[in-house]
């Protein structure tokens, strides 16, 4: 009820604020704001996923750095929209210190991750799966442990919901290692996977599924297609908007893989798929070593430097402006004339030492 003495604009924003605030029945209702950090293989799909969870047909560009956007969703007609902050790096494994830029204190109880790797790259497969959640984890754990000084219930609020993920009764809940945040990985160009032999699809698919259970993570495959873009949307949209979460599973390595966290086994999974006394020699400390030892025997990795990004997006016409190259091109003549000139002058220093103290066996430029 309008107050006497307000203004149009107070009534206007009393109006506003009680919409946004109420539910149908006048309860206030919270607002859901989450956020998800997308990271994974080069040119692996991430900004094609994202596009797909936002309902945006966009061409999707090459993710340099990284970026930034958002998403709204209202849970029923008339309620507050909820907002989603989609984090997504580029570059594969070369900006593993972009991490800590959105995971902070301040989010890091409502935030997830989101990880996508290339399904027809084996060889990469591992080494990047590794070095992206080992820097996750990392920062994750950093960021608990500031959290737990200065709000230890909320830190173990988040540590105990991960444990969560499996039922107390679960015959691997003792075996596995939850990731300290909610997880999903998306294995992508499925359709190029499928005409893999069948063999290596067997043990690509075994081995993420280990990964996933171990990390109490969901696990999708996907492509270009719609209807599997659906699925993998579907547990994106749980993470950020919370939408209930699909209870189907698909575990036939034929066929693509939908296994949501926490239903699946080891017993279902089985061992690695090695003999067993090729596993009696490996010396390994957990399931996790042994599963990549298995895996990388018959995927061998690429250098760590084979994963570098080395294209120089300075060079990249799409990313063009005129004035900005021009005076660039400036700036690199003006440093290729500094050089040549300060390479005269120790040339001319040098030499002006030999003709004289003959003192010049360590000039770089003068030979005897």
């Amino acid at each position: 009820m309008p107050k006497a003495g307000d203004t149009l604009w107070d009534i206007a924003r009393d109006e506003v604020e009680k919409r946004e605030n109420s539910g149908d029945d006048g309860k206030r209702v919270e607002v859901w704001e989450k956020s998800v950090l997308f990271m994974g293989s080069k040119n692996g799909g991430k900004t094609t996923i994202i596009l797909r969870c936002l309902e945006r047909e966009e061409i999707p560009k090459p993710t340099l750095v990284l970026e930034y956007t958002f998403g709204r969703r209202a849970r029923r007609h008339n309620a507050p929209k909820d907002v989603a902050h989609f984090w997504e790096i580029g570059g594969g494994t070369s900006l593993l210190e972009l991490i800590r830029i959105p995971i902070t204190v301040n989010n890091i109880r409502s935030f997830a991750v989101v990880l996508v790797l290339d399904l027809s790259k084996p060889n990469e497969l591992w080494m990047t799966m590794e070095n992206l959640l080992q820097a996750t984890r990392n920062h994750v754990n950093k960021v608990l442990a500031k959290l737990e000084k200065t709000d230890p219930e909320v830190a173990a609020e988040i540590k105990q919901k991960m444990q969560n993920n499996l039922q107390r009764d679960h015959p691997d809940y003792e075996l596995v290692d939850p990731f300290p945040i909610p997880l999903v990985i998306i294995g992508s160009k499925y359709d190029i996977f499928h005409e893999f032999d069948s063999e290596m699809r067997k043990i690509i698919s075994r081995t993420l599924r280990f990964v996933s259970h171990y990390y109490g993570a969901s696990l999708v495959f996907t492509s270009k297609s719609e209807a599997l873009l659906l699925k993998a949307r579907a547990l994106i949209n749980h993470l950020a908007f919370g939408y209930d979460r699909s209870k189907s599973v698909s575990v036939d390595h034929n066929k693509p893989l939908f296994i949501p966290a926490g239903l699946d086994s080891l017993s279902q999974i089985g061992p690695p798929p090695t003999s067993d006394s090729n596993i009696g020699r490996m010396r390994v400390n957990t399931p996790l070593e042994l599963w990549k030892k298995v895996f990388e025997k018959t995927f061998p990795p690429k250098g760590f430097g084979d994963l570098q990004d080395r294209k120089d997006p300075a060079q990249d016409s799409q990313y063009a402006e005129y004035e900005v190259d021009v005076m660039r091109t400036q700036k690199n003549q003006v440093c290729a004339c500094s050089s040549i000139a300060l390479h005269n002058q120790v040339f001319q220093k040098h030499w002006h030492c030999r003709s004289n103290c003959r003192i010049y066996s360590y000039c770089p430029f003068v030979f005897a």
